[in-house]
């Protein structure tokens, strides 16, 4: 029996407060907690799985899948690449041309490709070129991302938030928007959040140390040894601390003893002859190299003074990388014993650096989360191989160059092509976005198996999962409800104060939640506010959008953000200092121009 309207409407606001609550707190990932959002809604009587299944009828997530498809080409087919080149030249030898130059192509590319995978590609070129800088890569990830926030506001495809938005304000009725309607008032703000950010950013954002340099120490050569225990040894029956393998500046990694391997063995650990350590040093002056094929190893120590105590049967150069955790890795809310770095890859953990916390002692119990960035080292080759299972990405040396420069006309001509038709009006955006995807696919400019990586899934599960939500916030009255308590709120504003201040409510909520939760539930209830003043409802619509992407205080309400936080090794309050002024521009230009383009005239 369906439950009375007021009944479903407290059920849905309950439901609410405790998503909005998972998401600020991360009790656990954003979709499983819209999955079992939904699901309570399901099992409650406010939805029906009709109504559920209903929310796969929306173009906004396929045309969205499509776009992380066609995006993915452009990655893999060097495209983006070319970015961090374009920066490099344009940046000369000065700091500020440099930092001007990320700003232009930030927010130049972004409006035609996702930006999240803009951001990802650039992390790496921005910090090389920092490094040929001599600049802390600090003072430029936090304008990358705003950059391309800015930037991917300009065309309905820059960002999933504007395609998100259109897809829900259709369902209640409203005009499609077209490519490029909002792109005049998003330049304007585009333009005065990069020259904000020229001018101030190296004011008012930190010096911070990156991962790698915070322990890489006194940049020694690094060197990993595989020793042997010979017979005749005299550390045979001795621990490793006794035998000076355990003091901080040499650490076995692996100890293997017949068919058995002990990973970090202990200092107490007894060495055997015939014993096989992996050993990490930064120090060359451990080892004493020969040009034998099995050389000795003269510790400094009394107990090892016979340089055949230990035997070196290789030693590999290896270089320290960066990775970052992508939001659709296979790794987030799972233990660092699954990614089996040693076995798998050959490589060792040094560190992760996660909000604020650099974590030195990582045990194996520990999981990892979006945004983590993982420093590890191992030989070039062992790297490249470790780079390229596609859930880590790595944002120092050992970066792989793209392999099908070939087709990256191929893959340009697609995305210039659905712009394109997509601002004639040829065919709506989300079947030439399908048929933009089916072009790359076919064309060979990404693998299938890419393909499914490219696609941002906890992105998708949270729009499909945050529809259905909609649903029941429409059908139990809920979105009435607030539609009409905002009104009474703003009891004896005009209508354009009213839009300000949905702007400003919009902007503040998605600092905190997911922007795309923020997008799907503000729609319909601004429309209700919209329809109760008697106005059109498009200029709210607008705001919506705008707000909803423009996330700068904090780096949880936007993923780009959330990318560069740990990148960068940033402190929470360092996006606020440059933030929250960016974020009162973004909402007096809004404000101011809106209304100038889509008139607040009444219905």
């Amino acid at each position: 029996m369906p439950l009375p309207e007021s009944a479903s409407a407290l059920i849905v606001g309950l439901v609410l407060v405790g998503l909005f609550l998972s998401f600020v707190r991360e009790w656990v990932k954003p979709d499983v907690a819209v999955i079992g959002a939904v699901a309570l809604l399901l099992a409650l009587g406010v939805l029906t799985p009709a109504k559920v299944l209903s929310v796969f009828g929306n173009s906004a997530p396929i045309t969205i899948v499509c776009l992380f498809i066609i995006s993915g080409a452009l990655g893999r087919t060097g495209c983006v690449d070319r970015l961090g080149e374009w920066i490099g030249n344009l940046a000369g030898q000065s700091e500020r041309r440099l930092l001007l130059a990320m700003l232009l192509v930030g927010v130049a590319v972004s409006p035609f490709i996702n930006n999240t995978p803009v951001v990802m590609v650039m992390i790496p070129a921005v910090i090389a070129i920092a490094g040929r800088f001599a600049v802390a890569p600090s003072r430029l990830l936090i304008p990358l991302s705003y950059a391309t926030i800015l930037g991917g506001v300009v065309t309905m495809v820059g960002t999933s938030t504007n395609i998100l938005v259109d897809g829900v304000a259709r369902d209640m009725g409203l005009a499609p928007f077209t490519m490029f309607e909002i792109s005049a008032p998003a330049i304007v703000m585009a333009v005065l959040g990069c020259v904000f950010m020229f001018v101030f950013a190296q004011r008012l954002l930190p010096v911070r140390e990156t991962l790698s340099q915070q322990f890489s120490g006194s940049g020694e050569r690094l060197f990993m040894t595989e020793l042997f225990v010979p017979q005749h040894s005299r550390l045979a029956g001795r621990t490793l601390k006794e035998a000076r393998l355990s003091n901080g500046v040499i650490k076995v990694l692996k100890l293997f003893r017949g068919d058995d391997e002990f990973s970090t063995p202990s200092a107490d650990t007894q060495l055997q002859v015939g014993d096989r350590l992996v050993v990490h040093t930064r120090s060359s002056a451990m080892v004493d190299l020969r040009s034998t094929d099995l050389v000795g190893l003269r510790l400094q120590a009394p107990l090892a003074a016979d340089p055949h105590d230990l035997e070196t049967l290789r030693r590999r150069d290896v270089v320290i990388v960066e990775a970052l955790v992508g939001q659709s890795s296979r790794y987030v809310q799972r233990p660092i014993r699954d990614l089996d770095l040693a076995v798998r890859y050959g490589i060792h953990l040094i560190a992760v650096h996660r909000k604020n916390a650099s974590i030195a002692e990582v045990s194996d119990d520990f999981q990892l989360q979006f945004g983590d960035v993982l420093l590890v080292e191992g030989t070039p080759a062992q790297i490249k191989r470790f780079c390229d299972n596609g859930d880590l990405f790595a944002i120092t040396e050992g970066k792989l160059s793209a392999t099908r420069s070939a087709k990256a006309p191929i893959a340009l001509a697609t995305i210039v092509g659905v712009m394109t038709l997509a601002a004639l009006n040829v065919m709506p955006i989300e079947g030439l976005a399908i048929i933009g995807a089916a072009a790359v696919l076919v064309s060979g400019c990404i693998r299938a198996d890419e393909a499914y990586k490219a696609i941002e899934w906890p992105v998708v599960v949270v729009i499909f999962g945050m529809l259905a939500v909609s649903i029941a916030m429409r059908d139990s009255g809920l979105a009435t409800m607030l539609a009409d308590g905002l009104v009474v709120a703003g009891e004896g504003l005009s209508p354009w104060l009213m839009l300000s201040m949905v702007i400003l409510m919009t902007s503040i909520a998605t600092e905190f939640i997911s922007n795309n939760a923020v997008a799907v539930l503000l729609t319909p209830v601004v429309i209700g506010v919209a329809q109760q003043l008697g106005v059109d409802p498009r200029p709210f619509v607008v705001g919506v959008m705008f707000a909803a992407s423009a996330s700068f205080a904090t780096p949880i309400g936007y993923q780009t953000n959330t990318l560069v936080y740990s990148a960068g090794n940033y402190r929470f309050s360092d996006f606020a200092r440059l933030g929250v002024p960016l974020n009162l521009i973004v909402w007096a230009t809004a404000s101011v121009l809106i209304p100038l383009f889509w008139p607040l005239r009444p219905l």
